[in-house]
This record gives C-alpha cells, sequence and structure tokens, in this order.
C-alpha cells in the first residue's frame, strides 16, 4: 500500500539531527523510531503521532486530529493526523514535537525472544 513519501520526507528531516532515530517499514507505511521507541510515522496521506496518553482527548479536538484505530478498538495515546491539521510548519513542528515529548517518558516494546 502506497504512502505519502512527501510527508514522510518532511519527518525525517524534522528529527534528522536527533540521535538514535531509526526508520521502519509497519501499518502500510513508515514508523519512525526514537530511543527504540515507536514516535511519529505515516499511514497513507495521515502522520502517526505518539503522545502522552494524559492528552489524548484534547488533541482529538484539534482540526485533521482523529483516533487511531487497529484491530476494531482505538488506541490511546496515538493519533492520526491529516494534511488540515498540518498544512503548515507551525502545525506540523506542534505535532512533532508533542510526539518528542512523551518519547521521553514513553515505554519502548519488551524485545521478543528468540525461539
Amino acid at each position: 500500500m502506497a504512502y505519502n513519501e512527501k510527508l514522510n520526507d518532511r519527518i525525517r528531516e524534522s528529527i534528522a539531527d536527533l540521535p538514535h532515530v531509526e526508520e521502519k517499514h509497519m501499518f502500510g507505511g513508515t514508523c519512525f523510531m526514537v530511543n527504540r521507541k515507536m514516535c511519529a510515522g505515516v499511514v497513507k496521506d495521515e502522520m502517526m503521532c505518539r503522545i502522552n496518553p494524559k492528552i489524548y482527548e484534547a488533541a482529538l479536538e484539534k482540526d485533521g486530529c482523529r483516533e487511531m484505530v487497529f484491530t476494531g478498538k482505538p488506541m490511546k495515546g496515538y493519533v492520526f493526523v491529516s494534511e488540515d491539521g498540518m498544512k503548515t510548519k507551525k502545525q506540523f513542528d506542534y505535532w512533532i514535537n508533542l510526539c518528542l515529548e512523551f518519547n521521553k517518558e514513553a515505554k519502548a516494546a519488551k524485545k521478543k525472544k528468540k525461539k
């Protein structure tokens, strides 16, 4: 499935100077891992943001923001942001900064043991 490569480049450029950034393909798009933790990514034409669950409800009220629903359930702390919510650099930076701020507190996924 195709994803918005321009948006992907926009995210990549915004976090390029950070240490410990890894780009992975997942969700039919990409995910940027910062310090081995999911931070932001692209699914189709939307930015996926991992944000603090404490501000999740308030974030959903922002233009272009909606719940990230996987396997039929909303994933609290993860949102999708459409182009409407990040038309300007200021709007885009708002979402990236939310992701990076929460990344400092977020827990990394546990590594799966090899069989």
